[in-house]
């Protein structure tokens, strides 16, 4: 660490800061979290693929990193921006070092930026298209404004196929003790009620909430045949997180489109989005989205305000024909859907995270409600 570093956005603003983690230049959409911490997840969340990670709290790494707190098995984020990188590491579940873990995953990080400037920015100005160099291309600034400029476009981009698993495979880990007041499962039963889950860019522990309820998990890649899936007989489907436009997605939404009615179905993130579009709905982009594990939500069914952890760029739109389905969520700052539900169909889902990881846990209990409808298909 030391070398200078540069984050250059396609409007030719320009960050300067000092270089962490790999050497290099990546392009990425610039957003920010809002987190206090999680870090390592936040690193590890395949919804965040080809995005730039700008975290808003000053002090970043002094956890460290370690094997436990991942949510898939590499580092997805093209960048990583910090006001201060701890030069010290004191937790006693650290195995690691955050400045080498991007290293090893060769990611670029900057640290001595002035991420309240850059926030303020992207809130008045929305994401855009970014560069961050770490070395001797940071000298060349107009360079990488260019390079941002020329970068891919979120909207209309198809990131499932970059991030989905290759093969099918079960998940039989469930969630640590030292996280959670009590755990349902055990040992899983292998009469269990199975439950297929579509791999958009799923995080370790949406499957870790599911066995601890009890039920047996297989996840499919993406694009599986929504006849295959019934083919194995599930008791219910759950439709995973992921990065880009879901509008994209087109094969996801005919999968679910034929799924409707002959299976529950949970989404949760992008597969929100995807089951509002199999509805009939619309989606479209956010200025500068929701990201950060302090976002309040509104359950309109019972009028309690939950704490909730965000992350989205598109949201589903607030004109859409749901084809019958009632929202059952809003978010309190700017009122945009966070939950919907078609009984008669036995569909919901909701745009923000209730797996949450490293938290808040207050809607964990939507995994019970889809246990609930599994166990009555079943």
């Amino acid at each position: 660490m030391g070398m200078k570093g540069l984050l250059a956005l396609e409007d030719g603003r320009l960050f300067p800061g000092v270089g962490f983690g790999a050497q290099g230049v990546q392009t990425g959409e610039v957003v920010f979290n809002t987190s206090m911490t999680g870090y390592q997840e936040i690193l590890t969340d395949p919804s965040y693929h080809r995005q730039i990670v700008t975290m808003t709290v000053s002090h970043v790494g002094n956890t460290g990193v370690n094997r436990e707190d991942i949510e898939s098995q590499r580092v997805w984020v093209a960048g990583f921006v910090v006001r201060a990188l701890s030069p010290i590491v004191s937790n006693w579940r650290e195995q690691g070092d955050l400045d080498s873990y991007l290293k090893a995953y060769g990611v670029i990080g900057l640290t001595e930026v002035a991420t309240r400037a850059l926030v303020r920015h992207i809130r008045s100005r929305g994401v855009m298209r970014a560069a961050i160099a770490h070395g001797p291309a940071a000298e060349d600034p107009a360079a990488l404004i260019e390079l941002a400029r020329n970068a891919p476009d979120m909207a209309g981009a198809n990131l499932v196929d970059e991030v989905t698993c290759s093969e099918p495979y079960n998940w039989t880990e469930g969630g640590s003790s030292q996280w959670y007041r009590y755990r349902r499962c055990e040992k899983l039963d292998a009469a269990a009620p199975l439950v297929v889950a579509y791999d958009f860019g799923i995080k370790h522990n949406i499957l870790r909430m599911l066995v601890d309820r009890g039920l047996r998990v297989t996840v499919v890649p993406a694009r599986t045949p929504a006849q295959e899936v019934l083919a194995m007989r599930p008791a219910g489907v759950f439709l995973s997180n992921g990065p880009g436009d879901p509008a994209a997605v087109t094969y996801a939404i005919e999968n679910v489109r034929y799924l409707l009615g002959k299976v529950p179905i949970f989404g949760i993130c992008l597969g929100h989005q995807i089951l509002a579009l199999a509805l009939g709905g619309r989606t479209e982009k956010m200025r500068f989205g929701h990201r950060g594990g302090n976002q309040p939500v509104k359950n309109l069914l019972t009028g309690v305000v939950e704490i909730s952890s965000h992350n989205h760029g598109f949201v589903v739109s607030p004109d859409s024909d749901l084809g019958g389905a009632e929202v059952t969520h809003i978010n309190l700052n700017d009122h945009t859907i966070e939950g919907i539900r078609h009984p008669q169909l036995g569909a919901f889902s909701v745009q923000f995270h209730p797996e949450a990881s490293p938290g808040p846990h207050d809607s964990l209990y939507l995994f019970d409600e889809f246990v609930k409808q599994v166990l009555n298909n079943r």
